[in-house]
């Protein structure tokens, strides 16, 4: 028998798991916004938090609590889609878990166990304690048959001198044919130090496998958006890893830039959803950008549209780490519509759908950053010529 608490919880959560979404009146002729969040923490499953066991919670106690769910890789499949989303504890500790649903805005229910990933052997010369945490999966379908998820794993740092709060950052890898068995490969070495935001391409790269990398000297400071490859995934090694998206002034990406969703092929060449960061005086303010890179050299930028692809909007603002949209995870269909899966304040994670056709418009067509305030004005001013123009003679035809 079930604690009647424990009972008016489990319809409460069907109700709220079954509501449908909707598109929000929010219109830019690139992608819809939708009404609610595609997961929170509210979707965790109450067996994930509470023991049913009567006798031993009598007073129907949460006792494993979540904080948060966002951050998710993304894949569609089979007529599917399945998000690996960064679950948060109460107890700040994260770990992965899949959500299913046949539509790519509402419906996603967990399944009943997390993954269980395996561990990681260190080398015994690591500046980095064992793992402690874990987040933020790329999903990549890859050509050579297998899924691979590419996340981080955190450590604390082990140097003398370190303080309490030093961590190190490397890019895990795993994989797995059905999304519920994972083998664990050895983490991502590269010349640089520490890696974060990670995505392995989904097509192997003059035979090669490819990645692209976010360089860090230590576990914040980053140098931009990079390119890498290996030979061989079960020995991943990188030992040169070529500029993509560089930093820069005054922009989107002052303080720092990396790669988000596995990019996304279409016949004009690879569109990636990346972040951009830079500082405001009430702190890091990230948001999406996109751009292009040629189809057989995924390293060359081919096309960038200016500013941001997206950014916190209305209550997406507010959350544990305010102000920030993230992006790790998209998803395209057989009829080539794309759901970007994108969480908000590092809370809960939404959707924004669009398709290849209005993406590559959108990449291939939107002015780049002019870069200065008068020139910015220029570019702005010619286009409201051209308007004016067209306004002059719809006015003259009527």
């Amino acid at each position: 028998m079930l604690h009647p608490k424990i009972q008016q919880l489990l319809v409460e959560q069907e109700y709220y798991l079954t509501r449908p979404n909707r598109p929000t009146s929010f219109y830019n002729g690139i992608y819809t916004r939708w009404s609610h969040p595609v997961l929170t923490r509210r979707h965790a499953p109450l067996i994930w938090k509470y023991d049913f066991d009567m006798a031993a919670n009598p007073n129907a106690q949460e006792r494993l609590g979540i904080n948060a769910v966002f951050n998710s890789g993304a894949l569609y499949k089979d007529g599917h889609y399945y998000l690996v989303a960064r679950v948060e504890s109460n107890d700040r500790k994260s770990f992965f878990a899949v959500a299913e649903s046949a539509s790519p805005v509402q419906g996603f229910r967990f399944w009943n166990y997390p993954v269980a990933l395996p561990d990681v052997n260190t080398d015994a010369d690591t500046v980095c304690c064992p793992e402690t945490n874990v987040y933020d999966m790329r999903l990549t379908a890859h050509e050579d048959g297998w899924i691979y998820g590419i996340f981080c794993s955190e450590s604390k740092a082990c140097s003398p001198g370190v303080s309490l709060s030093d961590a190190c950052a490397a890019a895990g890898i795993v994989r797995t044919k059905d999304l519920r068995i994972w083998e664990r490969l050895p983490n991502l070495k590269t010349v640089s130090p520490q890696q974060r935001n990670v995505v392995l391409h989904p097509e192997f790269v003059d035979g090669e496998y490819a990645f692209f990398t976010r360089p860090q000297n230590g576990f914040i400071d980053a140098g931009g958006l990079c390119y890498g490859s290996c030979a061989d995934i079960t020995k991943p090694e990188i030992t040169e890893e070529k500029l993509v998206s560089p930093r820069c002034y005054h922009t989107i990406t002052e303080s720092k830039n990396g790669a988000g969703a596995v990019p996304i092929k279409t016949d004009r060449g690879w569109i990636h959803i990346a972040h951009g960061v830079r500082n405001t005086a009430a702190g890091l303010r990230y948001v999406l950008y996109a751009f292009a890179t040629d189809l057989r050299e995924p390293w060359r930028v081919i096309a960038k549209p200016g500013g941001f692809f997206l950014a916190p909007y209305g209550r997406e603002r507010v959350g544990d780490v305010s102000n920030v949209a993230f992006c790790n995870g998209a998803a395209v269909n057989e009829r080539g519509e794309v759901a970007i899966y994108y969480a908000s304040a590092d809370t809960r994670l939404h959707v924004a759908t669009t398709t290849l056709d209005l993406l590559v418009d959108y990449v291939f067509n939107t002015p780049p950053d002019a870069l200065r305030s008068t020139d910015c004005v220029k570019q702005r001013n010619e286009m409201i010529a051209e308007n004016l123009t067209i306004l002059s003679r719809e006015n003259a035809a009527q």
